[in-house]
């Protein structure tokens, strides 16, 4: 004991509300789009709304590609228990406790109902990576020095190497290769839309296409982790589940917005050229190249020298 209290996190720690790299994506892509948005009046007729459609919907595709990578909510799980919060101590508090598990690693949040409790504030979030280069077992090792609450350690410890779920494997390498497939993903939505301004556009919706089937493919990557079954999380008189979360759910709304808006593209391309090429603005540049001659005024005086 120190002073007769616990040497438990001598100042409290906050739960984390945002990642700092969502934030600069989602500022980078919000500042594109201003910045398209500044320029937009100067675009005339219905070629406007066009254009916003198109420049607005792409760099929502982009940004969710990007952001998913950081997100902690592939699968999530919450449940309020009361658990004992200390060890070698039998206070027990009523918490919820929350599993948020990402492509690098997992977050677990113990919040107390209420806050305040024993005469502390209970309000965690701790973050234990898995992602290539990381060391799990040594960040659970480095909770136990510090003295996190029992109720974090004790899932912690269902993900860690030593663990006999035997799960930690199977997530590390199933987010590993999900978060490989989305950044291929960003590089053809890149692709496509290069292809787009060219344009060659049923090639840019070919592009498009793949974009969606490397979004699926790291859904389908993510999903293997369900080939192992997940051990029992029991605490207190409640049992943690988890399901996907929002994260998995609008990579899967995207990746399939993708596939709908590429294969249109590709029927129109085949079915009504005119119709897509008025959507990308295109109609003008058309008929310019197929308006006829002028007519052409020739000096007789010349024509008379001629041989």
């Amino acid at each position: 004991l120190f002073d007769g209290v616990y040497p438990f996190y001598p100042q409290q720690r906050k739960a984390a509300v945002f990642d700092i790299r969502t934030i600069i994506v989602i500022v980078v892509f919000l500042t594109l789009a201003c910045s398209f948005l500044l320029i937009i009046p100067g675009i005339r007729g219905r070629a406007r709304l066009y254009w916003t459609l198109r420049v607005l919907l792409s760099l929502f595709v982009g940004v969710v590609i990007v952001v998913v990578q950081f997100t902690g909510d592939w699968e999530t799980g919450w449940v309020q228990a009361n658990t004992s919060y200390k060890s070698f101590s039998r206070a027990q508090v009523n918490a919820d406790i929350g599993l948020h598990i990402g492509l690098a690693g997992v977050n677990i949040t113990l919040r107390g109902n209420p806050v305040n409790q024993i005469n502390e504030t209970i309000n965690y979030n701790e973050h234990f990576p898995w992602n290539f280069g990381a060391d799990y077992d040594r960040s659970y090792s480095e909770g136990l020095e510090k003295g996190l609450p029992s109720p974090i350690l004790y899932v912690a410890e269902k993900f860690s190497t030593q663990s006999p779920c035997a799960v930690h494997r199977q997530y590390r390498i199933a987010g590993h290769y999900a978060s490989a497939m989305l950044w291929v993903a960003f590089c053809t939505w890149i692709s496509s839309n290069i292809l787009f301004s060219m344009p060659v556009l049923v090639y840019g919706g070919y592009m498009l296409l793949v974009t969606g089937a490397f979004m699926i493919f790291s859904l389908l990557s993510f999903s293997t982790v369900r080939n192992s079954p997940m051990c029992l999380i029991q605490i207190g008189t409640g049992t943690l589940h988890v399901a996907y979360g929002g994260s998995f759910w609008l990579m899967l709304a995207v990746g399939l917005l993708c596939f709908v808006a590429a294969i249109t593209i590709v029927a129109m391309h085949h079915l009504n050229l005119d119709l897509l090429k008025a959507f990308f603005d295109l109609r003008e540049d058309k008929e310019e190249e197929h308006q006829e001659m002028p007519e052409v005024f020739v000096n007789p005086h010349f024509v008379s020298l001629s041989p």
